[in-house]
């Protein structure tokens, strides 16, 4: 199934953080890219369960996120730092 993946307010502004503040601003814009890419197509079974939303994890980043599979639609609502 085919997702439409959005990031929730507070979420891009974790990730625009995460960025400014990285050596490594590439490897976070590329972790973010495949993730986002990665929950387009079966998003449902990507990721780990976490309560009613998944977490998935592209070093440095991890996204949690809610799917909501009657709306196709993924909303990324948490961006953290793994390491």
């Amino acid at each position: 199934m085919r997702y439409t993946v959005v990031m929730e307010t507070p979420a891009r502004n974790q990730l625009a953080r995460i960025w400014i503040r990285a050596t490594d601003q590439q490897a976070v814009a590329d972790a973010s890219d495949r993730i986002e890419d990665a929950l387009k197509n079966d998003a449902h079974a990507k990721g780990n369960p976490h309560g009613i939303f998944r977490r998935y994890r592209f070093d440095p980043l991890e996204y949690l996120f809610h799917v909501d599979p009657g709306d196709c639609m993924v909303r990324i609502v948490q961006v953290r730092r793994t390491t």
